[in-house]
């Protein structure tokens, strides 16, 4: 049975239109009256955790809010037939730290569906070194395939690529035999993403640049988490019947395109939603992840935190400082 008092990482309304996010001490009964509690190994930090944490995105809709949208850990009582104690499980999104409670605590009361139990292949820390990012670079790797979009299709080009999503999209990618461009701002992250996977580079900035709505044909496929002028940039660069699968706003939730890659090219803009996904989606990208993902690639992409850096590391995400993934250790 859970200790007394746990900690866990709470964000309060400080007033006007701010708050603040600490570290805090709970007891179950402060937790919501949900079927499942799950004592909690592992989360991880996530962009959208840096943008909720850090208070530098509208990402909380109520408070209290304990703050992670992402857990991995065990059930220790149920309410649901279909779980039972000792059941390994994780969780991603479903509007965790946004309108639910999230992973930054060792214990968490839950709803049943939004539970997916966890793959064999994975530890705690392993299925948290993926997480939502990972998780989501799997859908969009799905998505570029059942689009007809091939290794033998040419060049697909992953933005944001030093991040988390591009960090295990380029992974997972040249493990299926795609040649693969890495998109960053950071050279010096060259080697980390080579070392990955990446054969080829492009700059941040030339993919920022406004050009024209239709350009020389350069990607069959993209994997893009950064949107606004980059992505209007990759839709104007992909070739003929290729796709592009959108997941993330790094760079701004604007798109300054026009139709004329889709009328005149056949593009297809594939939007992937990571945090409403259904369960059968959700199953079948942790089964991919179980098979495709080498546990090298995963090591060298992962470092380790514990809870109490997390607000740091909140804002070296949303900076873009932070390189793959971080697992949140929840002791």
């Amino acid at each position: 049975m859970a200790q007394d008092r746990f900690p866990a990482l709470i964000a309060r309304d400080a007033g006007n239109g701010k708050y603040t996010a600490a570290i805090e001490q709970l007891t179950l009964a402060d937790l919501p009256d949900e079927d499942v509690l799950v004592e909690v190994d592992c989360s991880t930090v996530n962009y959208k955790d840096g943008l909720a944490v850090s208070g530098k995105g509208k990402i909380i809709r109520k408070f209290p809010m304990v703050c992670g949208i992402d857990l991995a850990g065990t059930v220790v009582e149920s309410r649901s037939p279909d779980w039972r104690p000792g059941d390994k499980v994780l969780v991603n999104g479903h509007g965790l730290s946004e309108r639910f409670w999230g992973g930054f605590s060792r214990y968490q009361r839950l709803k049943p569906e939004w539970l997916v139990r966890r793959p064999d292949a994975f530890s705690a820390a392993e299925a948290m070194a993926i997480g939502t990012a990972g998780y989501t670079a799997m859908l969009c790797v799905l998505a570029l395939a059942e689009a007809g979009v091939g290794p033998e299709r040419g060049e697909i080009v992953v933005t944001g690529a030093a991040g988390g999503v591009g960090s295990v999209a380029i992974g997972l990618l040249a493990g299926r035999g795609y040649r693969v461009a890495a998109a960053t701002g950071r050279p010096e992250t060259h080697d980390y993403l080579r070392g990955l996977g990446a054969a080829a580079f492009v700059t941040r900035e030339e993919l920022a640049q406004k050009g024209a709505p239709l350009q020389s044909e350069r990607w069959a496929g993209a994997v893009d988490s950064v949107g606004s002028q980059t992505l209007a940039t990759v839709l104007a660069q992909t070739a003929y019947g290729g796709a592009v699968a959108a997941c993330g706003l790094a760079g701004g939730a604007d798109l300054p395109t026009t139709v004329l890659p889709f009328i005149l090219r056949g593009v297809r803009l594939l939007g992937i939603d990571s945090v409403m996904a259904p369960r059968a989606a959700r199953e079948a990208a942790w089964a991919a992840l179980a098979r495709e993902l080498p546990k090298d690639k995963l090591g060298a992409l992962t470092q380790t935190a514990k809870l109490a850096d997390v607000p740091a590391l909140a804002e070296a995400i949303v900076a873009g400082k932070v390189r793959g993934r971080v697992v949140v250790e929840i002791v």
